[in-house]
């Protein structure tokens, strides 16, 4: 099983990104898929999650209505919008899946998500 995330980098306070998590050895259609974030010094915290299944939706408070997650079953990937990224968004943000929610069986290598002007 391994997740691959790409798509962090360095964005001014205001702007967008868009994390990508490509999943492979496992049966996607059936996973949870999740993205965590860890910034220096804090706890790792949950961000976001969708059901592959149903298509289901989770939000933190932290993200909901900047951030949104989705998926494209066809090519195996996850995908995290985040918009109006402000300097506390900064982290860097791991790809989770699991067979339940919140996913946390398996994670991915990170990619950092840098917001300064």
């Amino acid at each position: 099983v391994q997740l691959v995330e790409s798509g962090g980098g360095l964005v001014q306070p205001g702007g967008s990104l868009r994390l990508s998590c490509t999943a492979s050895g496992f049966t996607f259609n059936k996973y949870v898929m999740g993205w965590y974030r860890q910034a220096p010094g804090q706890e790792r915290e949950f961000v976001a999650a969708i059901r592959q299944g149903s298509g289901r939706t989770y939000y933190s408070d932290s993200v909901k209505g900047r951030f949104t997650i989705s998926h494209d079953k066809a090519k195996n990937t996850a995908y995290l919008q985040m918009n109006a990224l402000k300097p506390e968004d900064t982290a860097v943000y791991y790809c989770t899946g699991g067979s339940s929610y919140p996913p946390q069986e398996k994670w991915g290598q990170g990619t950092q998500v840098t917001v300064s002007s």
